[in-house]
């Protein structure tokens, strides 16, 4: 795209006020990325600190510390979370936690120098590693704003790791604002951990918050300055467009929910502008309606889904279930398909892009297409193989062939359908 058409682009995203041929092209776009398959990460939730240096208006995860409260999870406690889900079929842990709170708490200080760590990245370092080296899961850490020093501490206990860009409204900073009195949330000291991680070779994920003050014009800027980190280093690979939906124990408990109209646009306007081998992801247990909108507007990913905990940053919005997860998908003409918490671009080259201590585990947890391994059965096991599952194949003829009594002879219609 030369800049002409990429200004043309800009301006007719900005101008739009019948989305659906946006959509439509989004759509376009996706299919000829990503073809039929929609994804999703199995995971659990490990709240490794609730505890956080900043003060987001509308966060509902990060809590300031009680006299006599905990504030870090206890690695005993952080394996049984794992446990739980590796019996679940999961394949992701997803460690969140608020920035370094030892720079705000002298409680956080105290429950480190307990524990014989130094700082929150050091013991992240540890529980991730006890989870890498004790389950089958991968680790995917969310630690917030990072140097290239820091990310290198964590790489060999990561597959993956992200931090939410938001925004790159500086307006949205100032007091009054949602991001006041939060210094990690500055958008440059954000777009430079962006590029660190690029820098380190870490498979990232980042993303937007819709609905927090920011104009259709900041939108698309934070659009562009992930798609020119993803130029320079190749990292990014998923971008969430998330919706802001306020929480009653915030100061923006009385702001109003994201326009799900906007939600929409904003997803087909990253489609439209991100280069194809990123990745697309809107939360299901967000959408204003049953999720089908979202894969309507573009997206390819469904993000995490927890059998086992909740949504510890949207506590209030349960998960779907998988059957109800499969259901939507299937409904947009697609299959849905677990996958692991890298993508399987950078799981082919993981020599660039995987620390040799989590070579071998992500590998093991991969299937022949670089998604996530589903089962424990593999060929020339004693036990007998998984069931074929018929729902969620996006094309009803599949499922009916599927569904024959054995021995069933087949026509030449069901056998180009099965093809």
């Amino acid at each position: 795209m030369n800049i002409h058409q990429h200004r043309s682009l800009i301006s007719s995203l900005l101008g739009a006020e019948d989305i659906s041929s946006l959509m439509r092209e989004s759509r376009a776009l996706r299919d000829a990325g990503f073809g039929s398959t929609v994804t999703y990460s199995p995971k659990v939730f490990i709240p490794l600190t609730k505890a956080c240096r900043d003060v987001c208006h509308y966060c509902t995860f990060a809590k300031p510390l009680r006299s006599g409260q905990k504030a870090y999870l206890e690695p005993e406690e952080v394996l049984e979370i794992a446990r739980q889900g590796e019996k679940a079929g999961c394949s992701e842990a997803l460690f969140t936690l608020g920035e370094k709170p030892e720079l705000r708490y002298k409680a956080a200080r105290e429950a480190l120098d307990r524990l014989g760590f130094e700082s929150t990245l050091a013991y992240l370092a540890h529980v991730a590693g006890l989870v890498r080296d004790q389950t089958t899961l991968l680790p995917h850490l969310n630690p917030g704003t990072l140097t290239g020093e820091e990310f290198a501490q964590l790489k060999p206990f990561a597959a993956s790791m992200g931090m939410m860009l938001e925004t790159t409204s500086e307006r949205l900073s100032a007091r009054g604002g949602p991001h006041f009195g939060s210094p990690d949330k500055a958008p440059a000291v954000r777009l430079e951990t962006l590029d660190a991680a690029g820098q380190a070779g870490v498979p990232f994920t980042t993303g937007l918050l819709v609905g927090i003050g920011e104009t259709r014009e900041e939108r698309i800027d934070a659009i562009l300055k992930i798609r020119a980190s993803h130029e320079r280093y190749g990292h990014v690979q998923e971008v969430i467009i998330q919706n802001f939906l306020p929480k009653s124990d915030t100061k923006m408990r009385a702001f109003p929910p994201a326009d799900p109209f906007e939600h929409q646009w904003t997803i087909a306007a990253a489609r439209l502008l991100l280069p194809l081998d990123i990745s697309l992801q809107a939360p299901p247990n967000l959408a204003a309606g049953s999720g089908a909108e979202l894969l309507e507007a573009g997206i390819n990913d469904w993000g995490g889904v927890s059998p086992v905990t909740i949504d510890h940053v949207n506590p209030e919005a349960p998960w779907p279930s998988l059957d109800r997860l499969s259901d939507i998908t299937a409904s947009g003409g697609k299959t849905l398909a677990p996958r692991l918490t890298i993508y399987p671009k950078y799981l082919k080259q993981a020599e660039t892009w995987l620390d040799p201590q989590m070579r071998t585990t992500v590998l093991r947890a991969s299937d022949a297409e670089g998604l996530a391994f589903e089962g424990r059965w593999t060929p020339g096991a004693l036990e007998a193989p998984p069931a074929i599952r018929s729902n969620g194949s996006g094309d009803p003829a599949i499922g009916q062939v599927l569904d024959l009594p054995p021995g069933t002879e087949l026509d030449e219609r069901q056998i180009v359908a099965l093809y």
